[in-house]
């Protein structure tokens, strides 16, 4: 790769009440363009990745950023769209535009408003990322909840693994100032049911799914030659983008076949495998979708999943700490911030400005940020450029 994460500045994911999605992408846009150490005049092009459409009022936002700041006037700017995985897609068209040498700081922001329509009309407007020619769900737990059953059926029943995800999750949150929820639910809770952890869809519970939420996050890019001379600066070791087909009819699920050949390109292209990697955000929309995601990492071969989680692999001292932030689950899943935001906390991590969540000494970072059933899936691998 030719580019690098140079600054950055992330909202805190919630309910963002009294705030438009005006609001929240002038903030996360001036704050990266400062911890960058740039001038908006400096910026060549920008992305903004929003789900956005029916969910808030304003449907074309890609010229909000430009209200961050009268010099952005006349830049391009181009609304990204790619389901949950709209965040990465945004950080990925900056990325081939330094690629292409069309611009030397590229601006990326995610941003998406949730909570202005109903929890109904919310559950239509996400299960439009299923196939609906033939998958007739009313949600997208409900797909998940189809998957896990699958997965059950062909592996055995995995309640316990995924309440242990949950809890790690909520515990990691904890330490993650920027995240929706900072509790630390434990297993007992994420493991039964209860009036406050009700059955969702399938064997999924409440405390399976990840959060309805507000947020932002944006961050810039350099190309390496820039980079080099600014005061802190990640490189894409990697990144690969799969898309698959969207009928799960098409496509094995229960394998997560898509995800697995997007962590085989981004280690064939860093020239690394899974026992280099430092820690991974995952994207874990529901707990089983990281349990999924230890077997694309390779962690574990197929179906043994459970054994990542139940032998404390990827715990904070674990030998691969997976979803260090609290990850989808706690931090909340704003769904065009949620690439960006991934993106960010690795960075995080690399620069040692990570405060209660940093590990010690990592090298090496995954991202994978997934878009409906699969569909679409980034993995990024990245690494500081100074050591």
């Amino acid at each position: 790769m030719s580019a690098c994460i140079v600054g950055w500045h992330h909202l805190k994911f919630g309910k963002h009440e009294g705030r438009d999605i005006e609001d929240l992408i002038v903030e996360s846009s001036v704050g990266a363009m400062a911890d960058a150490g740039i001038e908006p005049r400096d910026v060549d092009a920008i992305y903004l990745g929003t789900f956005g459409g029916a969910l808030v009022r304003q449907a074309f936002p890609a010229s909000l950023v430009l209200q961050a700041h009268p010099d952005l006037r006349f830049k391009p700017a181009t609304h990204v769209e790619n389901a949950c995985a709209t965040g990465s897609a945004a950080v990925y068209q900056g990325l081939d535009r330094i690629a292409a040498k069309k611009a030397r700081f590229v601006l990326c922001v995610g941003m998406e408003k949730m909570t202005e329509v109903t929890g109904e009309v919310l559950g239509g407007i996400l299960a439009q990322g299923a196939y609906l020619r033939e998958e007739h769900v009313t949600s997208f737990a409900a797909v998940f909840g189809q998957i896990t059953e699958r997965y059950f059926q062909r592996y055995g029943d995995q309640s316990d693994a995924l309440a242990m995800i949950a809890a790690k999750n909520h515990k990691n949150g904890c330490d993650n100032p920027w995240a929706q929820m900072q509790k630390d639910l434990g297993y007992e809770f994420c493991r039964n049911v209860s009036e406050k952890n009700p059955m969702v869809a399938g064997p999924l519970k409440r405390t399976d799914c990840s959060l309805v939420s507000d947020g932002a996050a944006a961050l810039v890019l350099a190309d390496l030659d820039t980079a080099l001379s600014m005061k802190k600066a990640v490189y894409f070791r990697a990144a690969q983008h799969v898309q698959d087909f969207l009928p799960m009819s098409k496509k094995d699920m229960v394998d997560f076949e898509a995800p697995t050949e997007a962590f085989r390109r981004a280690y064939a292209q860093a020239r690394v495998s899974v026992d280099d990697i430092s820690f991974a955000e995952v994207h874990d929309c529901f707990t089983t979708a990281e349990l999924l995601s230890y077997e694309a990492l390779g962690l574990t071969p197929k179906g043994e999943g459970a054994r990542a989680i139940t032998e404390g692999w990827t715990q904070k001292d674990g030998k691969l700490p997976v979803n260090r932030s609290g990850g989808l689950k706690s931090k909340g899943h704003p769904l065009g911030a949620t690439g960006v935001s991934m993106h960010i906390l690795s960075s995080m991590q690399l620069t040692g400005t990570a405060g209660k969540m940093q590990l010690p000494n990592p090298k090496l970072g995954a991202i994978f940020n997934m878009g409906g059933t699969a569909a679409a899936n980034y993995v990024s691998i990245l690494e500081p450029l100074r050591g």
